[in-house]
């Protein structure tokens, strides 16, 4: 029987699949770095253009592109966004205790929630750190005191306003290894 056939331990009833398994990270050469570099400071960059910068072949940069997006280095490509421009004139950190062992559970509650950015467990005084942007002071009580304060893993959580971000997204006149 081919393996994609074959059935999944998780289609059996009462068990859920179990996920992929995460091939070992490759060690990444100076090339792999350039690449990344240049991708975080201009995610729309173009083959031709990662080639040309790195001084490999198109055919040698798509093949590491996709092998970085394949092995999980790449996570994906995105926009940097101003919130206060695209109507989320609001930003808090929120920190949050939480009752030992419900990590799982209470991330995808907080994922679920409209305007969270991210999403950290950490370690000291509190236990998760939740990055949100709202569209006002209002929008984000209503998310504190509704939304997260309801979830009932969620001992106590403290809020602090944000009133000016700045960006440290790579740069091209910031070196390397500060990006």
């Amino acid at each position: 029987m081919a393996a994609e056939q074959m059935a999944d331990p998780g289609d059996e009833p009462g068990r859920a699949a179990e996920p992929a398994p995460i091939p070992p990270p490759r060690p990444l050469d100076a090339v792999d770095r350039d690449i990344l570099r240049i991708l975080r400071t201009d995610g729309r960059a173009s083959i031709r253009s990662v080639a040309e910068r790195v001084h490999v072949s198109r055919a040698n940069a798509y093949a590491r592109i996709n092998r970085l997006v394949e092995d999980g280095v790449i996570r994906g490509f995105g926009a940097r966004v101003d919130h206060e421009r695209a109507g989320q004139g609001a930003s808090a950190y929120i920190t949050l205790k939480i009752v030992q062992n419900s990590w799982r559970t209470v991330r995808e509650q907080l994922q679920a929630l409209p305007g969270a950015t991210h999403i950290a467990l950490v370690s000291g005084d509190f236990d998760v750190l939740l990055l949100v942007h709202t569209p006002d002071n209002r929008a984000l009580r209503e998310l504190v005191l509704t939304r997260i304060q309801s979830i009932p893993e969620v001992l106590s959580t403290r809020t602090l306003l944000v009133f000016e971000e700045t960006d440290l997204g790579p740069l091209p006149d910031r070196p390397a290894e500060l990006a």
